[in-house]
């Protein structure tokens, strides 16, 4: 029987209560702690009217009570939305407004940053602030009740009984980074969860032995799975916001991690820096999703961390994690982002649904019990990437509904896949399609570079020209990389111009913001031509 995903925690209390679950700076949690703050939360929650399928919206820091906050929610039988804390007010009302966000919880400075876009959520009827002290704010009657965290507590010894649910229910939305438009509610259920993190925990290898650190945003589903791959077996996680990619080496060190997940943008940052022989000893496998992972980048963590298995992974936020390449493969295929994780199929397919052969490229189609149940409240954008599975049995009168990722990629001989290109990132210059990934990963060789990216913008004749965007870490002259570009790649991958910038900008998720630089830089080339 599959679980619900706050039973992860519940039966992990049952079978090891005293065995540590959270750590917060000098802070520990057992499992049967977790649980009876979660259990305290669901109250609570119940207490204040939430039904089934309300939302309920954490808007915090990696905090325990944002923990408590999102499984106490699943618990009570409400939807749980974790908003990105970095998120600023306009974009957390037009989450809150989107989902008809009933209950938030927040800390006593983002109520009041908030206190001037919260009128726009009319169906928000509860703050509850973390502290114990409510906070001074210019309206002193806002349409929503103020709770401290221990009124709210109070509530939840009343002892209300939970929502019966059962696993196909919804159980989260998390919102993509929302790149193109406003960002997009992934709604997932109870299964997609818990079927997600028992899939993960078998290919990782996860025991109750492991401590994961926690560093990237619960909103982000990479970032949220740390949590529940976790419990799923009795382990640890550390909660922690890094300032300093060091910080997060600092973290590894003083707790002893054994798991750690980030995505290439930091691990480029990781790369450079010196590792102490304490977090190298402890540091069991590192992960890789949310793009590409430079094979230089890989290359250096591997000699910084060599007793440290590597996995690197693709996922979608539609289906939580699609692919994964175990470690014995880095060496034999290190470009190769893996075949399907447990319980998941993944196939290449041409555009009319069929099959693609071993080296064609065609677009990656995922099915299987992790796809999610859709976009909140967005028939269109849901019928475009939700579609029919191109392996469906004639005899079967149901249509299954398999994830179409929008993503080009080819398999090889053995049935191991490799990533191109986002199907509308593609360059397409002098009639020739490039990929920016394989143009990016020609530059990371190179050891000054920090972070590329490689652009397909306007060109009044050639279509597209390459663009590449660059930071450093020492000395380099546009001319040594194109230079050195012209050395390794043919004419037509050769970026037409180098942008060096002192720093990248990311969006939510820690990704570069390829949207952003594409439209600050949309207009270089028709203005060098004029």
């Amino acid at each position: 029987m599959s679980e619900l995903i706050h039973q992860l925690i519940s039966n992990q209390a049952i079978k090891t209560p005293n065995a540590t679950a959270l750590l917060f700076k000098d802070d520990a949690y057992s499992y049967s702690d977790l649980q009876s703050h979660i259990e305290t939360v669901a109250q609570g929650l119940v207490s204040l009217g939430l039904n089934p399928d309300d939302r309920v919206a954490t808007y915090l820091p990696k905090l325990p009570e944002t923990v408590f906050g999102l499984f106490g929610a699943a618990n009570a039988g409400g939807v749980f939305v974790p908003v990105n804390p970095l998120l600023k007010p306009k974009q957390v009302a037009y989450i809150l407004d989107d989902c008809d966000v009933k209950i938030l919880i927040t800390s006593a400075q983002r109520l009041q940053l908030l206190e001037e876009t919260l009128p726009c959520c009319p169906n928000l009827e509860t703050v509850i602030i973390v502290e114990d002290e409510l906070p001074s704010l210019k309206n002193d009657n806002p349409p929503y009740q103020q709770l401290t965290w221990a009124e709210f507590k109070l509530k939840g010894n009343d002892h209300h009984q939970s929502h019966p649910r059962i696993d196909g229910d919804m159980t989260a939305i998390l919102y993509t980074s929302g790149s193109t438009g406003n960002p997009k509610g992934v709604v997932l259920s109870h299964k997609n969860m818990a079927t997600g993190a028992k899939s993960v925990a078998s290919y990782l290898a996860n025991t109750s032995n492991d401590k994961l650190l926690a560093a990237l945003p619960f909103s982000f589903d990479y970032g949220l799975s740390q949590l529940t791959t976790a419990f799923s077996v009795g382990a640890s996680v550390v909660l922690m916001d890094y300032l300093l990619p060091r910080d997060v080496i600092r973290a590894i060190q003083k707790y002893e991690i054994t798991g750690l997940a980030a995505v290439p943008p930091l691990w480029n940052q990781l790369a450079q820096l010196e590792w102490p022989k304490e977090a190298a000893e402890t540091l069991r496998y590192v992960t890789n999703s949310g793009g590409a992972m430079p094979q230089a980048t890989t290359e250096k963590l591997r000699a910084e961390l060599p007793n440290t298995q590597v996995f690197l992974m693709y996922g979608l936020t539609e289906a939580f994690r699609s692919t994964y390449l175990p470690p014995d493969q880095i060496d034999i295929r290190p470009t190769s982002m893996g075949k399907a994780i447990p319980n998941a199929q993944v196939l290449v397919v041409r555009p009319d649904g069929t099959e693609c052969d071993p080296g064609e490229a065609g677009e990656l189609v995922h099915r299987g019990s992790l796809v999610s149940m859709g976009y909140w409240n967005d028939t269109e954008k849901t019928a475009q990437r939700f579609k029919p599975s191109p392996s469906q049995l004639d005899g079967i009168p149901l249509t299954e509904i398999a994830v179409w990722s929008g993503d080009q990629v080819k398999k090889d001989e053995e049935g191991y896949l490799y990533f191109i290109s986002r199907m509308d990132e593609m360059i397409k210059t002098s009639g020739y399609r490039v990929s920016p990934s394989e143009v990016e990963e020609a530059i990371y060789a190179l050891d000054a570079i920090k972070e590329a990216a490689a652009l397909g913008i306007p060109h009044p004749t050639l279509g597209q020209a390459i663009l590449l965007i660059a930071t450093l870490t020492d000395e380099l002259s546009q001319q040594a990389i194109i230079k050195y570009c012209k050395k390794e790649l043919p004419n037509f991958m050769v970026p037409h111009e180098v942008v060096f910038l002192d720093n990248m900008p990311h969006n939510q998720n820690g990704k570069i913001d390829r949207k952003l630089l594409s439209t600050e830089y949309n207009s270089l080339f028709q203005e060098v031509e004029a």
